[in-house]
Order: structure tokens, then sequence, then C-alpha cells
């Protein structure tokens, strides 16, 4: 039987894993799994060699005091992956780590293929340099990323964005009020703080003071990542309006039906809430000192993937010092009360996630394909 061996290294890339793994099955029910990912992945089939929370690190002074046990669990990855020596490996997002274990594996004859492209156009590019040899398909979920990495003699192609398999859209606003006790008058806020520890920390108490200055009355939802269900659980209960906690994913999808508007990390998170229809403000944090190291070396004008894909500002986007309780209740408030920008921003969604869509199938089909043509 065929061997892949997959690696997740924080919640998105397990669900991005998950769904490969679901569509590689559906073609080659012989296939087997191995590898390193989360909950999403363990429905699928797959044993984590370790708990994928272990890697799920951000920011440059976040990451050294884990240097030890990071190297540690590197060599323990190789070392698994020489011992199976699987027919495919799939390294997935998390550059920082799965990187490394391509260049260990670089020597070898295995087959790889890292699917989301490393953000290097946005900076670091100099890094490109480093890439050839490291894998023998590079699956790109931007439409723009092919033409980025063509450019540095790397072929690459676009697969889609698995986003648009979520099911964000499918949700029931008037279940999930029936379910939660909400009258139809009461404005929901989606709140959406990472999955990260270190994002959650950062973000979490700026969102509390956010919604005590926020002038309209809203009941706060939070969708909770599992690396961080703990921590939202005990570090929400002083809120001054207590937030529903959402583990579900009907139950989350039926909150975004039901959201009046959202305030969310930048990331993953954005392209969900544009699947949902969901309008939004974006904020995001990390240490000064990492912010001080990235802000010499981003080349691009916007964090978030939407106003980034349109070259626009579709969406206000709040970062580092801008990420005040006081700036990010005015921009909500201008949701929650200015129809036009809502509107407006409905209509940005759209455009966005047209750009988003397979050549042929949906995204993980796509992808799954080009995995499976790596056996022959």
């Amino acid at each position: 039987m065929s061997l892949i061996y997959l690696i997740a290294g924080e919640q998105s890339g397990d669900v991005l894993g998950a769904r490969l793994m679901r569509a590689i099955s559906a073609r080659r029910p012989d296939i087997c799994f191995a590898g390193i990912g989360g909950s999403a992945m363990a429905s699928q089939g797959l044993s984590s060699l370790f708990p994928i929370q272990a890697l799920s690190l951000m920011g440059f002074l976040e990451v050294l005091p884990k240097i030890v046990e990071l190297r540690a669990l590197l060599k323990r990855t190789v070392a698994d992956i020489r011992s199976r020596a699987p027919d495919v490996l799939v390294t997935i997002d998390s550059p920082g780590f799965n990187l490394r274990v391509l260049r260990a594996l670089r020597p070898t004859r295995l087959k790889r293929a890292h699917y989301v492209a490393p953000q290097v156009w946005a900076w670091r590019e100099n890094r490109v340099k480093g890439y050839p040899g490291l894998w023998d398909e590079l699956l790109c979920l931007l439409p723009f990323e092919p033409a980025f990495f063509a450019g540095h003699g790397l072929p690459a192609r676009f697969v889609g964005h698995p986003v648009l398999e979520s099911g964000a859209e499918t949700g029931n606003a008037g279940r999930f009020r029936s379910r939660h006790a909400i009258t139809p008058d009461v404005r929901i806020l989606t709140v959406m703080p990472g999955s990260r520890q270190t994002e959650v920390s950062r973000l979490l108490p700026i969102f509390e003071a956010t919604l005590r200055r926020l002038a309209e009355a809203v009941v706060p939802v939070i969708p909770l990542a599992g690396p961080v269900e703990a921590m939202v659980r005990q570090r929400t209960q002083s809120w001054p309006i207590r937030p529903i906690l959402l583990a579900d994913t009907e139950d989350k999808h039926d909150a975004f039906a039901a959201s009046d508007a959202a305030l969310t990390k930048s990331g993953t998170s954005t392209l969900e809430l544009a699947v949902a229809n969901v309008p939004m403000v974006v904020t995001y944090r990390v240490n000064p000192i990492s912010h001080q190291i990235a802000k010499r070396m981003i080349k691009i004008r916007y964090a978030s993937i939407l106003n980034l894909l349109l070259d626009r500002p579709l969406v206000p986007e709040l970062l580092q010092y801008e990420s005040r309780p006081d700036r990010l209740a005015a921009e909500l408030h201008g949701l929650l009360t200015n129809p036009d920008a809502v509107t407006a921003q409905r209509s940005g969604f759209a455009e966005v996630l047209d750009l988003l869509r397979a050549p042929s199938g949906t995204p993980s089909e796509y992808a799954a394909a080009v995995v499976l043509s790596m056996l022959r």
C-alpha cells in the first residue's frame, strides 16, 4: 500500500490537510497516511507523531525559548520520515518548521510537495535562493503566486483556496438565534482572536476593551480553535458581556449567518468570513521587537488577503500600534450603522472568491490529483 506522509504545524494547516486526505482517499481508498496533524487530520485517520500544539508558534521572540525543543522535534520528524520511507511527503504551510524538514531531506530521492507557498513575495524575498531542490511540487493558494515563483525559476501551480470548501456560507441565522435564545433585534458580533496562544493572549484583552467602548449593544460570539480553547474559556470569564463560545463547526457557521459584523485577526479567518458574507474589521499585534524586525522586511501594502488580492482597502486594517480599542470600536460602529459600508465589503467579497477558485473541481480535489500524480 502507498504511504503519504503529511506535516501540518497549526490549526489552519490541519484543516487543509484533512480536506486533502479526504480528497485523496476518495480517489484512492488504498492510500495510508502518517505524519503530524491535529484533530481534523485525526478524523481522516492520521495518528500524529506528536501534538500539533508544539509547533503553533508565531513571532521571533516567541520562538526563541522553544528552540531546543523545536530542534528535537525536527530531528524526531526527519528520523520518522526516513524510517517509514513514504511514497510522497506533503508539508503544509508552517515554513519555519517544514522548510527545515525539507532541507534535511533534500539529499534523498523522496517525492515532496509543499502545500501553501511561503509568503516570500511579502518579505524576505532573498530566501527564494535556497528553495531549489526542496520540493517537486509547490501548491499555491493565491493566483498571483505561480508567476512570482516562475520569475525565480521555480515551477509552481495554483490549486485554488480550500476556504471555498469550508461551508462557511451554509449557516442558518434563525437556528443560531433560537439555539442561544437571542431575539431578532439583538446584534451579534463574531470575534476571532486566532489559533495560536501568543496571538490570543495578545489580542483578547484588546477585544475585551473594544467591547467595553462599543456604543452598540452586541452579543459577542467566539469560535474556538482547539489549541487555544482552554485559554479563551478562562480569559473571557471577566468580559462585560460573556461571549458565546462555539466549539461546533455547524454552530460557528450559523453564528456567521446571524452576525452583523466581525472583529478578526488577519489571516485565513478573513477569507472564511468573506465566504460567509460577514463584514469585518481586521487587526493584529505581535511582540514590539518582532514588529520592528518585520517592518524592515515587509514589502506589501496590506496584511489582509482580501485587500491584498484586490489591491485596495476593502476591509479596515488596524495593525500593531493602531490596534487600539477606541479605533476598533469606531470602525465597528461604522459597520453597524452604515449599510453602504456593509454593501461595499460584500461586493468586494464576491470579487475575491472568484479569484480563488480552482482550475477544475474543488481546490482540495485539484491538489489531491497533483499529489497522486507524484505516485506514478
